[in-house]
């Protein structure tokens, strides 16, 4: 068994996948391309931002000879899928120099790592930009997709195979171990070395307890929004039934058939109450 420092952080995630050698073989693998690369470049934005919402893309590699854009992503936002929609159409938009031609010179594709889980609970999610016909057969018109994987929900049975080992590793490293011996991809024996905990640096650590104390802080608020949500609906389904007496003792009243005394009883209210709703 190796201690390692877990995925799920940035600061670590990072660290092992803006290694070229790493980025391209896990991109090979869910992807079946072969990137040319020399650099990985880390929290990458474009300047002047594309609309009104600044991207901003956890790991970024540019292809030119290939003409392909790979950006992972892996923090978990509450609405993720329309976010890194978003930052996806963002990196398409940016290659669009002149308006008489919309096709991008470079296909994009976004890997998005949700090392947290989902609340579909799937292993695999694709956004697939390719028209399709009535039979759902694509034209082969448009390359760019998104794709979410959550390794926590990972099936032996239907997850492809290719996916699997990298999918495993991350999910292992979430408790701080790992068991290297499982494991036979190259690259991923070399993020494991990457972050066994003895080589995480005194910076790496302070970032790492940043992180902790955000996601803390994080969950507190949803918590609390959950909470006050809850306190919102019972006040709302307090007035639906304040009101529902408050009608069904305007229809006894309007009938005449009991006295106000009997309908004060009757529907546990003040007979102060009823004589106002008279």
């Amino acid at each position: 068994m190796k201690e390692v420092a877990p995925l799920r952080y940035d600061v670590i995630f990072k660290k092992a996948f803006s290694v070229p050698e790493i980025f391209t073989a896990f991109v090979h693998d869910f992807l079946d391309i072969e990137l040319e690369i020399d650099t990985v470049e880390k929290d990458k934005v474009y300047d002047p931002p594309i609309g009104n919402v600044a991207a901003k893309f956890d790991l970024y590699a540019e292809d030119k000879k290939n003409r392909i854009i790979v950006d992972m992503q892996h923090v978990r936002f509450p609405e993720h899928y329309h976010r890194f929609l978003h930052y996806h159409c963002a990196a398409l938009l940016e290659q669009v120099v002149y308006s008489k031609d919309y096709r991008p010179n470079l296909k994009v594709f976004t890997l998005v790592i949700l090392t947290s889980g989902d609340k579909h609970k799937k292993d695999i999610t694709i956004t697939d930009f390719d028209p399709k016909d009535l039979e759902g057969n694509p034209i082969g018109e448009i390359d760019h997709k998104i794709i979410h994987i959550c390794p926590k929900y990972l099936n032996r049975k239907l997850t492809p195979r290719q996916y699997q080992e990298w999918m495993e590793a991350i999910e292992d490293s979430l408790d701080g171990q790992v068991d290297e011996s499982k494991y036979t991809h190259p690259e991923i024996q070399h993020v494991f070395d990457l972050i066994e905990k003895n080589k995480v640096t005194p910076q790496e650590r302070a970032k790492m307890f940043d992180e902790y104390s955000m996601e803390d802080v994080k969950q507190e608020n949803i918590q609390k929004i959950k909470d006050d949500a809850k306190e919102e609906g019972l006040k709302e389904a307090e007035q639906k039934a304040r009101a529902e007496k408050e009608e069904s003792v305007r229809r006894l009243l309007s009938l005449g058939t009991l006295t106000e005394e009997q309908i004060a009883q009757t529907m546990g209210l003040s007979l102060e109450r009823v004589n106002s709703l008279k």
